[in-house]
């Protein structure tokens, strides 16, 4: 599980962000990064006992997990690491079109939740088509008082467009939602709870409360002919 160890890498790591230190404190980063699978592997379990589709499918932990090396080759930022470790859990694989659950950890700047971040243009094209065919649904969903109780800032939008998207009125009872281009719900975590030993088990009670967003989504973009 996560550690004060773990934090204390992720925070000196950010202060001296470049290889060579990296390589004199590998040994620290290994134990860093076991520490995080173990946690993620303790997610997965926590999201295995409420979403049926992640219990089927029971993802390896290494599979979640993104590589803590930044691609710079397109950066102005050349600096050659993340300085927080990220994994995602959904049914189709970290690399796959479908929503799921997410966790950041990075001293101070810890979160978690679900969703959908923005997706390629025809699986957005098939989230709209459902919120705009089921809007009742769709918005007792994205309102559900459990889901504000652990995300009281709801179901908030990856980016978004200033107008309507093609195909859409400005005057549809959807529309704001219409507009994003992802969705995803988002809680903060101290460091104390990230601490703590109940942590993932925490965590697994939010992303809960998303499971039918999760499920709704992936129920659009699973349609064949959108």
């Amino acid at each position: 599980m996560i550690t004060q160890l773990t934090l204390d890498f992720l925070a000196e790591l950010k202060a001296n962000n470049n290889r060579e230190w990296f390589e004199a404190n590998r040994p620290r980063y290994q134990q860093a990064a076991d520490d995080f699978f173990d946690t993620v592997a303790s997610f997965i379990r926590a999201l295995a006992s409420f979403d049926d589709a992640i219990a089927e499918v029971m993802p390896d932990p290494k599979s979640c997990i993104m590589r803590i090396y930044r691609d710079v080759r397109f950066s102005k930022d050349k600096t050659p690491y993340k300085t927080g470790f990220f994994a995602y859990v959904s049914k189709g694989g970290r690399k796959g079109p479908l929503a799921g659950y997410y966790l950041h950890v990075e001293p101070g700047e810890s979160f978690g939740g679900g969703g959908l971040y923005l997706p390629e243009a025809p699986v957005l094209a098939r989230t709209r088509q459902a919120i705009d065919s089921h809007f009742e649904q769709w918005r007792s969903i994205a309102t559900a008082p459990e889901l504000l109780a652990c995300f009281p800032e709801g179901v908030l939008p990856s980016a978004a467009t200033r107008r309507a998207p093609k195909g859409y009125e400005e005057s549809n009872p959807a529309i704001g939602y219409l507009r994003y281009k992802g969705y995803y719900t988002q809680r903060l975590f101290s460091d104390a709870e990230v601490l703590s030993g109940d942590f993932t088990a925490r965590l697994g009670e939010c992303c809960r409360t998303v499971m039918p967003m999760v499920g709704f989504l992936n129920s659009a973009i699973s349609v064949e002919n959108p």
